[in-house]
């Protein structure tokens, strides 16, 4: 590149090879949807300019610009460990760094904390984040949008904006195909055992639960529905609760795996055989169903390749190209095992 005409950019790469500039981009981020012999002619092109991202700096030694920030709210739970492997996976493959962290924990008041956390990410090099399962606050979009990241959100609690982009799963479609499992196999006292009220997945598989009774001409009843957290010890004390109840349920949909081993130690404590007495359907499909026993009845979330969707948006993100849709939801299937039967008399 001649002396004195500045930083190449994509623009003058598509221009000097004769190609389009989201190809370009696509090259540089990875993409396999190129052709082999393009792909060679914008890699040379982008050496013979000595192309480097924006953002890119020296500190003693170089700093990848492809890296990005992974963050959860709750590392250590079997739906994080199925997206950590998606996103991860991803980042082999699209040959990114993926840096994982917990949410930190950020104070209500001032508002330079949310500005640190976006300060930090810029200064190690990040380019954006993928937020799993957690709740973001209209101050935190704020500052992230003033450093110029961008971000991808996993089911997240709540969306504040409606151009935030997010990556989940056909939850009410979900909630439906497993309420309508237990009614096709004669159950009609179906509890929910839900995750957080404010939870926008959860609300979904509620609505799916509650469109699974209504098509059948079942009236929902309000005490069988239940809301806590997407753990073990929710699925425990409201399965517990519900168990206790003068005229207890035949079968509980519980909106997550966790949630639905609660419920079978709350049977188990109570002497309540499943699925004899009891059919319990989870959520999520992860490794905990074939754990239990009998193995657990689950709503298939594909979540691996979740991870990889949000990594390869991220990434198109970052690189200026328009999406088709702020909001991408993947099929969920329903797993049938042993955890499910027709009740008894």
């Amino acid at each position: 590149m001649p002396t004195g005409q500045g930083r190449a950019t994509l623009a003058m790469v598509a221009e000097s090879c004769g190609v389009s500039l989201p190809t370009v981009s696509k090259v540089l981020n990875g993409r396999a949807d190129v052709a082999a012999a393009t792909r060679a002619r914008v890699e040379e092109a982008l050496r013979a300019h000595n192309y480097r991202p924006p953002g890119a700096r020296t500190r003693g030694t170089t700093t990848s610009t492809r890296s990005i920030e992974l963050v959860f709210d709750d590392i250590i739970s079997p739906y994080a460990t199925e997206v950590l492997h998606g996103v991860t996976d991803g980042g082999d493959e699209l040959a990114v760094d993926v840096v994982v962290r917990r949410l930190p924990t950020l104070s209500a008041k001032p508002p330079r904390t949310e500005a640190a956390w976006a300060r930090r990410l810029t200064d190690a090099g990040r380019k954006g984040l993928i937020v799993v399962t957690s709740e973001l606050t209209s101050r935190q979009l704020a500052a992230f949008d003033r450093a110029g990241l961008a971000l991808v959100v996993i089911d997240p609690v709540n969306l504040p904006r409606t151009d935030v982009v997010s990556v989940g799963a056909t939850n009410w479609s979900g909630g439906l195909e497993a309420t309508d499992h237990l009614i096709r196999l004669g159950h009609r006292r179906i509890a929910f055992v839900g995750g957080p009220a404010a939870s926008s997945p959860s609300r979904a598989r509620l609505h799916g639960y509650r469109a699974a009774l209504e098509n059948a001409g079942i009236r929902s009843d309000p005490a069988l529905i239940r809301n806590g957290a997407f753990d073990f010890i929710s699925g425990l004390m409201l399965g517990s609760e519900l168990l206790s109840e003068q005229e207890p349920p035949t079968a509980v949909f519980a909106a997550s795996d966790p949630t639905a081993m609660g419920v079978f130690a709350a049977a188990q404590a109570r002497g309540v055989r499943v699925p004899e007495q009891l059919s319990i359907v989870g959520f999520d499909d992860t490794y905990l169903t074939v754990m239990s026993t009998p193995a657990l009845t689950s709503v298939r979330q594909p979540l691996r390749e979740m991870g990889r969707v949000a990594l390869r948006t991220l990434l198109s993100l970052i690189a200026g190209e328009k999406l088709d849709s702020h909001h991408v939801e993947l099929a969920t299937t329903l797993v049938v095992r042993e955890s499910t039967a027709a009740p008894r008399p």
